[in-house]
Protein backbone atom coordinates (compact mmCIF):
# COMPACT_ATOMS: atom_id res chain seq x y z
CA UNK A 1 0.00 0.00 0.00
CA UNK A 2 1.48 3.36 -0.94
CA UNK A 3 2.09 6.05 1.64
CA UNK A 4 -0.65 8.27 0.18
CA UNK A 5 -3.20 5.42 0.24
CA UNK A 6 -2.31 4.68 3.87
CA UNK A 7 -2.78 8.34 4.82
CA UNK A 8 -6.33 8.12 3.46
CA UNK A 9 -7.02 5.29 5.89
CA UNK A 10 -5.70 7.17 8.87
CA UNK A 11 -8.40 8.80 11.00
CA UNK A 12 -8.26 12.58 11.02
CA UNK A 13 -7.75 14.69 14.10
CA UNK A 14 -10.43 12.97 16.22
CA UNK A 15 -10.82 9.34 17.08
CA UNK A 16 -14.01 7.55 17.98
CA UNK A 17 -14.22 3.93 19.16
CA UNK A 18 -14.81 2.49 15.69
CA UNK A 19 -11.88 4.36 14.14
CA UNK A 20 -9.52 3.27 16.93
CA UNK A 21 -10.58 -0.37 16.55
CA UNK A 22 -10.14 -0.26 12.77
CA UNK A 23 -6.77 1.48 13.17
CA UNK A 24 -5.52 -1.25 15.54
CA UNK A 25 -6.87 -4.05 13.34
CA UNK A 26 -5.30 -2.52 10.24
CA UNK A 27 -1.89 -2.15 11.84
CA UNK A 28 -2.02 -5.76 13.02
CA UNK A 29 -3.35 -7.06 9.70
CA UNK A 30 -0.86 -5.09 7.60
CA UNK A 31 2.11 -6.29 9.66
CA UNK A 32 0.88 -9.87 9.85
CA UNK A 33 0.17 -10.33 6.14
CA UNK A 34 2.96 -8.18 4.73
CA UNK A 35 0.71 -5.41 3.41
CA UNK A 36 -1.79 -7.64 1.62
CA UNK A 37 -5.48 -6.97 2.09
CA UNK A 38 -8.51 -8.92 1.00
CA UNK A 39 -11.77 -7.44 -0.35
CA UNK A 40 -13.49 -7.50 3.04
CA UNK A 41 -10.86 -5.22 4.59
CA UNK A 42 -10.89 -2.93 1.57
CA UNK A 43 -14.68 -2.52 1.91
CA UNK A 44 -14.31 -1.85 5.62
CA UNK A 45 -11.58 0.70 4.96
CA UNK A 46 -13.67 2.42 2.32
CA UNK A 47 -16.66 2.67 4.68
CA UNK A 48 -14.57 3.99 7.55
CA UNK A 49 -12.75 6.39 5.27
CA UNK A 50 -16.00 7.76 3.85
CA UNK A 51 -17.55 8.11 7.32
CA UNK A 52 -14.39 9.72 8.64
CA UNK A 53 -14.26 12.12 5.71
CA UNK A 54 -17.92 13.03 6.12
CA UNK A 55 -17.67 13.31 9.89
CA UNK A 56 -14.36 15.14 9.79
CA UNK A 57 -15.42 17.34 6.90
CA UNK A 58 -18.55 18.68 8.54
CA UNK A 59 -18.50 21.29 11.27
CA UNK A 60 -19.58 20.17 14.70
CA UNK A 61 -23.29 20.59 15.36
CA UNK A 62 -24.30 23.28 17.82
CA UNK A 63 -27.04 22.38 20.32
CA UNK A 64 -28.35 24.88 22.89
CA UNK A 65 -31.17 24.60 25.42
CA UNK A 66 -33.38 27.59 26.30
CA UNK A 67 -35.77 27.74 29.25
CA UNK A 68 -38.90 29.80 28.65
CA UNK A 69 -41.89 30.43 30.92
CA UNK A 70 -44.17 27.93 29.15
CA UNK A 71 -41.70 25.64 27.41
CA UNK A 72 -38.17 24.56 26.71
CA UNK A 73 -36.50 25.00 23.34
CA UNK A 74 -33.70 23.03 21.78
CA UNK A 75 -31.83 25.10 19.20
CA UNK A 76 -29.81 23.09 16.67
CA UNK A 77 -27.40 24.31 13.99
CA UNK A 78 -25.63 21.82 11.73
CA UNK A 79 -23.37 23.65 9.27
CA UNK A 80 -23.08 21.99 5.87
CA UNK A 81 -26.32 19.99 6.21
CA UNK A 82 -29.46 20.97 4.28
CA UNK A 83 -32.53 21.91 6.28
CA UNK A 84 -34.48 19.11 4.60
CA UNK A 85 -31.97 16.50 5.82
CA UNK A 86 -32.53 17.13 9.55
CA UNK A 87 -35.17 14.93 11.17
CA UNK A 88 -36.84 15.09 14.58
CA UNK A 89 -38.44 12.00 16.12
CA UNK A 90 -40.01 11.00 19.40
CA UNK A 91 -39.59 7.30 20.08
CA UNK A 92 -41.27 6.25 23.34
CA UNK A 93 -39.68 8.64 25.85
CA UNK A 94 -36.69 9.83 23.78
CA UNK A 95 -36.34 12.84 21.52
CA UNK A 96 -33.85 12.49 18.67
CA UNK A 97 -32.55 15.00 16.15
CA UNK A 98 -30.49 13.41 13.37
CA UNK A 99 -29.68 13.32 9.67
CA UNK A 100 -28.84 10.43 7.36
CA UNK A 101 -25.50 9.94 5.62
CA UNK A 102 -25.73 7.93 2.36
CA UNK A 103 -23.08 5.20 2.10
CA UNK A 104 -22.62 2.76 -0.78
CA UNK A 105 -21.84 -0.79 0.34
CA UNK A 106 -21.66 -3.77 -2.00
CA UNK A 107 -23.41 -1.80 -4.73
CA UNK A 108 -26.34 -0.87 -2.45
CA UNK A 109 -27.04 2.51 -0.93
CA UNK A 110 -27.51 2.45 2.84
CA UNK A 111 -28.17 5.39 5.13
CA UNK A 112 -26.26 5.79 8.39
CA UNK A 113 -27.83 8.10 10.98
CA UNK A 114 -25.69 10.88 12.40
CA UNK A 115 -27.29 11.74 15.75
CA UNK A 116 -27.14 15.37 16.80
CA UNK A 117 -29.35 15.13 19.92
CA UNK A 118 -30.79 12.08 21.70
CA UNK A 119 -32.15 12.48 25.23
CA UNK A 120 -34.95 11.21 27.42
CA UNK A 121 -37.90 13.61 27.53
CA UNK A 122 -38.58 14.77 31.12
CA UNK A 123 -41.96 13.96 32.70
CA UNK A 124 -42.97 17.63 32.78
CA UNK A 125 -42.88 17.97 28.97
CA UNK A 126 -46.14 17.42 27.03
CA UNK A 127 -44.89 14.91 24.44
CA UNK A 128 -47.99 15.22 22.25
CA UNK A 129 -47.38 18.97 21.79
CA UNK A 130 -43.70 18.85 20.76
CA UNK A 131 -43.13 20.65 17.44
CA UNK A 132 -40.23 21.94 15.36
CA UNK A 133 -39.63 24.83 12.98
CA UNK A 134 -36.79 26.82 11.47
CA UNK A 135 -35.69 30.31 12.41
CA UNK A 136 -33.17 31.21 9.74
CA UNK A 137 -30.63 28.40 9.59
CA UNK A 138 -31.43 27.15 13.12
CA UNK A 139 -33.82 24.29 13.90
CA UNK A 140 -35.95 25.06 16.96
CA UNK A 141 -37.62 22.13 18.70
CA UNK A 142 -40.28 23.37 21.14
CA UNK A 143 -41.01 21.26 24.21
CA UNK A 144 -44.08 22.72 25.95
CA UNK A 145 -44.57 22.01 29.64
CA UNK A 146 -47.53 19.92 30.79
CA UNK A 147 -49.69 20.44 33.89
CA UNK A 148 -47.15 18.71 36.12
CA UNK A 149 -44.59 21.43 35.43
CA UNK A 150 -46.26 23.83 37.86
CA UNK A 151 -46.27 21.21 40.59
CA UNK A 152 -48.84 18.80 41.87
CA UNK A 153 -49.89 18.56 45.49
CA UNK A 154 -52.31 16.11 47.02
CA UNK A 155 -52.79 14.97 50.57
CA UNK A 156 -52.88 11.19 50.66
CA UNK A 157 -55.04 9.57 53.29
CA UNK A 158 -53.46 6.48 54.79
CA UNK A 159 -55.82 3.49 54.85
CA UNK A 160 -56.01 0.82 57.52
Amino acid sequence: MSRSAWSLCQPSCRFDGCEILVHVLLNYKLRKENLTMNKQYKDLLTSVDVLNTLHGGVSQASVALRQLASSREICVKVPGINREALQVEVNNDKLSVFYLIPIESNGKMIYMPQVVYNKVIPYFIDISEINASYEGDELIVQLPYNKLSSGYNKKIEIGE
